[in-house]
């Protein structure tokens, strides 16, 4: 009896079999506390019920640790340094120009203003702070412009993203 709800607590054999070799125990060490005249059933599956949660309460606590397997290091995925690489800037109208023609237009269309600053901001990954000072206007109106427009696109390429299944169903 103390197995089978065991295993229905824990839906694991090994770990249900532990669960009650740990009940019984428990209960044998603890044997000068059962009260006589009460339900040993009862008191065995109290034993059991606590035990769980103690022994599940200390497995969330506890940190994951994944053993590795072999002993050699992992293959560095860092560049060749004996290589000179530079990452070309690309500028914003290059950027501009790898986008698809649908998301071009939706770009095109935006009010000067928000186009400017999502341009800024997206393309050319710009903070805030520099946004504003090229635009020269407040944080607040390019915070404000950025939302607008990044609002205006997202309802312009709905069924741009949806047909390339890039979006995943909104919640109301």
């Amino acid at each position: 009896m103390l197995y089978a709800v065991a295993l229905k607590l824990t839906r694991n054999a090994t770990d249900a079999e532990d669960l009650t070799q740990n009940t019984v125990v428990k209960a044998l060490r603890f044997h000068d506390k059962f009260a006589e005249g009460t339900y040993i059933k009862a008191w065995l599956l109290t034993i059991l019920r606590n035990t769980f949660i103690n022994e599940y309460r200390r497995k969330v606590r506890r940190p994951t640790f994944v053993e590795l397997s072999g002993t050699e290091p992992a293959k560095t995925t860092a560049p060749d340094p004996q290589v000179p690489y530079e990452p070309k800037e690309y500028t914003s109208q290059e950027l501009f120009e790898l986008l698809d023609d649908e998301v071009k237009l939706a770009i095109e269309a935006l009010p000067e203003d928000f186009k400017q600053a999502v341009i800024m901001a997206d393309l050319e990954d710009k903070s805030y702070k520099e946004i504003a000072e090229a635009m020269e206007c407040p944080l607040g109106t390019v915070m404000s412009r950025l939302y607008r427009g990044r609002k205006l696109l997202r309802e312009r390429l709905e069924g741009y993203a949806k047909d390339r299944r890039l979006v995943t169903k909104r919640k109301a």
